[in-house]
């Protein structure tokens, strides 16, 4: 087998060195020289190219795995559009990271992968686009297409240990939304799965299969990072206080089901657990990103 990785970042060189482990040659595209190197480091082969401009033809692969997000502004994935046009064929598959967030708002409810879409970001509406454009394409092609709907991501690096920093509040826990996440070590595994399993489903709900609140995710990593406990507010003066991207994750709850994920690929979360899922993200704090 043969593995092409479009966005290969994080996510992406952990999915990688699954591949290389298994012995499976691997190349992943990236943006810069910098993201080239870093995969260089690991023993990986990296190509530099720039998905909002030209892409002609895109390495061979028999399988493919895109990581990259769409662009930030708009409602519809051009990114995307450029990428199935330059992939080459045959293919035997191709995973795409979509989000949750295509689900939008269910008041709380338990949502699995047949459940309808409500997307209304801008963000949200963009990974709607390009599943659709998925949709068609396989129906043209043949190829299989599966699509994996990615709650947040949390791990190494990726901690809000600048935002518990700063001391910006949280929604006070009776009504803080439902909220969904896994461990990128989890995510990876999951990709992997779905590039190698010899049967797939068009669309998987992912996480570690264990919703809570945003405000237990933020109180546990200052517990664990031993921060001061953010202060709660009501989530009226919350949705007031926000920037518009940040208000619509507190305007949407909903509870992924995972049913399909455990029994079809037959997966089970090394971090099930949030506290030891934050415990095993612990480390250098200089790379935690501002969330």
């Amino acid at each position: 087998m043969s593995l092409l990785i479009i966005g290969c970042g994080d996510t992406g060189r952990r999915v990688a060195m699954l591949a290389q482990a298994a012995g499976q040659h691997c190349v992943g595209i990236v943006r810069t020289a910098e993201s080239a190197r870093r995969l260089a480091a690991d023993g990986l082969e990296a190509r530099i190219l720039d998905l909002d401009g030209d892409v002609a033809t895109l390495p061979m692969a028999d399988r493919v795995l895109i990581c990259a997000p769409p662009p930030r502004q708009g409602e519809q994935d051009t990114r995307l559009q450029r990428v199935l046009a330059a992939l080459q064929r045959p293919l035997q598959r191709l995973v795409y990271i979509s989000t949750s967030g295509v689900y939008g708002d269910h008041g709380g409810a338990w949502v699995d992968e047949t459940a309808e879409l409500r997307p209304t970001t801008p963000r949200a509406l963009r990974r709607a686009d390009a599943e659709r454009q998925l949709q068609v394409w396989s129906e043209q092609t043949g190829v299989s297409v599966c699509r994996l709907r990615v709650p947040g991501i949390y791990g190494p690096g990726r901690l809000p240990v600048q935002r518990l920093q700063r001391g910006l509040p949280v929604i006070r826990p009776a009504e803080a939304p439902w909220s969904n996440r896994i461990h990128v070590e989890d995510l990876a595994r999951v990709c992997w799965l779905a590039l190698t399993a010899e049967r797939i489903e068009p669309v998987y709900n992912v996480s570690d299969g264990q919703p809570s609140t945003m405000t237990e995710y933020f109180l546990t990593c200052a517990r664990l990072l031993n921060l001061p406990e953010p202060p709660q507010i009501p989530l009226a003066q919350a949705e007031q206080s926000l920037g518009a991207q940040a208000a619509s994750f507190v305007r949407e709850s909903r509870r992924l089901r995972t049913q399909r994920l455990r029994e079809g690929l037959g997966f089970e979360p090394i971090y099930p657990d949030l506290v030891d899922g934050v415990t095993a993200s612990l480390g250098d704090d200089s790379r935690q990103k501002n969330l």
